[in-house]
């Protein structure tokens, strides 16, 4: 499918985008896809993004923004890695994601902001209730299956090996990872789940997250367990707080084993994807050192 299959879809560039995107946007969601021909998520990503942009019959318009035609266009909006999605609503970027995900993810992205055309709400409530979140099981089970139907597609190994990471498989993720080409070992996903991977390996044999918090109620200058604390909360449900530990050693022990809390921090950056918490925390770590 591409952009004159439905009238939902359109190419991008700077000439058109004021107009197409930004002002358009005051009546109907745009959603921006960057990609490139030479980019394999794109390809996987690309297509469902098309289905559900004809499938939502005018709720939301996708635009599409090849980044190799349109450099300068990407430098404005910072993007880093392909594909990156952008859903602009009212004249601003509304949220957005970077990576291929799947499409019970991308439904559930849409739900948030899209409300369907009215004649689609119980079809779409049907769809999107039949397109649970997966399990990381699930997507293990799933990403094999696609891998043993379409060998030829190393991406589907990237998405297997962040699944096997979230599911506490770190050894078989950290298989998949060094088996990937090249230019997907420096994927940005690929350099996160590896960051994330080293640090679950540092609290290899190491106290519970309860012990950790009674050793620093007990002891504040405790910076060890400080130290392994930030890394639970990180890698668990509370990175902000992980993160509050490591700026706490900065402040008041930066020297404590040779600089941990900034390797920590530099670490942390790495694994995050929410651009709003790392951009916060790098200009109060900044502060601290100069």
């Amino acid at each position: 499918m591409n952009a004159a299959v439905s009238p939902h879809i359109f190419d991008v560039d700077q000439a058109n985008f004021e107009t197409e995107v930004l002002q358009a946007s005051l009546t109907t969601p745009v959603l921006v896809d960057f990609w490139a021909e030479w980019c394999g998520p794109c390809k996987s990503l690309g297509p469902m993004l098309e289905k559900l942009a004809v499938e939502y019959n005018g709720a939301f318009r996708l635009g599409k923004v090849d980044v190799d035609k349109n450099q300068e266009l990407a430098g404005i909006f910072g993007i880093r890695s392909i594909p990156t999605v952008i859903l602009v609503k009212d004249g601003q970027i509304l949220d957005g994601f970077a990576g291929a995900l799947p499409e019970g993810q991308l439904r559930q992205f849409l739900s948030r902001h899209v409300q369907p055309l009215e004649g689609e709400l119980e079809e779409e409530a049907e769809v999107l209730e039949d397109l649970a979140p997966e399990s990381p099981e699930e997507a293990i089970n799933r990403l094999q299956q696609e891998i043993a139907a379409s060998p030829n597609q190393p991406e589907l190994k990237l998405d297997l090996a962040i699944a096997l990471a979230q599911a506490g498989h770190a050894a078989a993720a950290e298989n998949e990872l060094n088996a990937l080409p090249a230019n997907l070992a420096a994927d940005t996903r690929a350099v996160r789940l590896r960051s994330q991977l080293d640090l679950a390996r540092s609290l290899e044999g190491t106290p519970a997250m309860e012990v950790l918090q009674q050793r620093v109620h007990a002891n504040p200058q405790d910076w060890e367990a400080h130290d392994l604390l930030g890394v639970r909360l990180l890698l668990g449900n509370d990175p902000a707080t992980g993160l509050e530990h490591w700026l706490l050693m900065l402040e008041k022990a930066r020297d404590w084993n040779e600089g941990q809390a900034k390797k920590r921090l530099l670490a942390a950056f790495n694994t995050l994807d929410d651009a709003e918490l790392v951009g916060r925390y790098r200009r109060r770590m900044a502060s601290l050192l100069f």
